[in-house]
């Protein structure tokens, strides 16, 4: 029921003109070229915020009730609202096509994940199979080098939260560390020079206080120019073993030197 919504972005969920002027997209979103007043040289709304999060039109596609999904290949409005299906199979629900690309889910997710008993796993890590993540050739490089000065578990890629997050119960780390509940994120702005800036920023901050919520700390490794998230950045122009030198320092700064120096590798200097 995309009638509600923000205005000035065009022809609708329909297509048809607006009452008032009607807006045309370089993306080919908004009003028909027959019925178009206007053709503005850029990406509509919808497209922009699509772009920003990483995300297609045909990922919104999936999540949109059927009956919705001519009316969605045309929107452009962020506010405009449409009944969306919750991937764990509760009922549908309304909410705004910003909502549902930013947002924390289904309100049965939510509730499920606030309640008492979720509360008792919440900062528990476990494996998640068949999780797939994009691990950078820098992220893994990371992993390496703070591996080797450290042990690091390779049987978590999951920590649960007391919230949902992109509307999961958890949350997924680049570096999980249990034995000190902290954990490590790298992060810079990519090829693009988009990523982990804008919503994503947001989107890191937000997982930085579930983290919070439920008892760890979290090391950000900001490079490629990105500026401190957070009280435990680490701002650098790539990773290095000085950067792990800089994580160990903070992670004994976080929980002790002794709760470090009970993971640090045998006859390697910490």
């Amino acid at each position: 029921m995309p009638g509600r919504g923000e205005g000035g972005s065009g022809g609708g969920a329909t297509g048809r003109p607006d009452a008032g002027t009607s807006v045309r997209f370089r993306c080919g979103h908004g009003a028909a070229a027959t019925d178009a007043r206007i053709t503005l040289q850029r990406e509509c709304p919808l497209c922009m915020l699509l772009a920003e999060t990483k995300r297609s039109r045909a990922q919104l596609l999936r999540k949109v009730a059927s009956g919705r999904r001519t009316a969605l290949e045309r929107e452009t409005r962020l506010g405009a609202e449409y009944d969306w299906i919750c991937d764990r199979g509760h009922s549908r629900y309304v909410a705004s096509v910003r909502a549902a690309l930013t947002g924390s889910g289904c309100p049965k997710c939510r509730a499920n994940a606030e309640a008492p008993a979720a509360r008792f796993e919440g900062g528990v890590p476990f494996m998640k199979p068949g999780l797939k993540l994009g691990t950078s050739m820098t992220e893994q490089r990371l992993r390496m080098l703070l591996g080797e000065r450290i042990r690091l578990p390779h049987r978590v890629n999951a920590v649960r939260i007391s919230r949902t997050f992109f509307g999961k119960p958890e949350v997924w780390p680049d570096i999980i560390i249990p034995a000190l509940k902290v954990a490590i994120e790298y992060d810079d702005p990519g090829r693009d020079g988009t990523s982990h800036r804008g919503l994503k920023e947001a989107s890191d901050r937000e997982k930085d206080d579930a983290l919070a919520d439920v008892g760890w700390a979290v090391i950000r490794v900001r490079a490629g120019g990105l500026g401190e998230l957070g009280s435990h950045s680490i701002v650098c122009p790539g990773v290095s073993t000085k950067v792990v030198d800089r994580i160990l320092k903070l992670l004994r700064e976080i929980r002790g030197a002794e709760a470090v120096e009970r993971l640090v590798v045998p006859g390697v200097p910490s």
